[in-house]
């Protein structure tokens, strides 16, 4: 016996994994095209959050959520929480951004609404460079670290990330000493 899936349940399998978001181009690649996207969100099946991207009500909202959708947004597959954010995600220190920071490859470009609440950042983030954090795409924090000494983000801040790192084992002590004399050339 042949099952066939409808469009809801394909969008589902994708969304279970991304706190209920699916972007347009996974949709497609699930087989579900965008004359069909249009309708299920015509008809309250799915949430239009951003163009581009989708909610599917189905699948419970969690407090991760806002992060995948900040990453899945960007359109970007290489797009990942960095900066601030990342730092505050592994909780190396007392950070506290009003924002989601997200890094996307240097000549990525987007110009579309719906970025209100984030900061995007170009850079081109090596593989080994990214990471994971429930699910969602980050930076590792000597990253993020070497991130927040460039843009700024109070010395305090920074040094406290590096000591929690550490302890914590996030970092080597190699790398602490690495990004401690970063840190302290930064003003040099």
């Amino acid at each position: 016996m042949i099952t066939l899936m409808t469009d809801i349940e394909k969008l589902r399998d994708v969304a279970l994994d991304q706190y209920g978001f699916v972007t347009t181009a996974q949709a497609e690649e699930a087989g579900v095209t965008r004359h069909s996207l249009a309708a299920l969100a015509r008809r309250n099946r799915l949430e239009r959050v951003a163009h581009g991207l989708y909610r599917v009500p189905q699948v419970p909202e969690t407090q991760y959520g806002a992060f995948m959708r900040a990453v899945l947004w960007t359109g970007a597959p290489e797009a990942a929480l960095s900066h601030d954010t990342a730092l505050d995600a592994y909780e190396v220190c007392d950070i506290n951004p009003t924002k989601i920071h997200v890094t996307v490859g240097k000549d990525r470009r987007i110009s579309k609404s719906g970025g209100e609440g984030y900061v995007l950042h170009r850079q081109n983030v090596d593989p080994d460079q990214r990471a994971w954090w429930h699910g969602v795409p980050i930076v590792t924090l000597p990253c993020a670290i070497e991130q927040c000494i460039v843009s700024d983000v109070p010395t305090y801040l920074v040094r406290q990330a590096i000591e929690d790192g550490e302890q914590k084992r996030l970092l080597t002590r190699e790398e602490a000493q690495i990004l401690e004399g970063e840190l302290d050339g930064r003003y040099a």
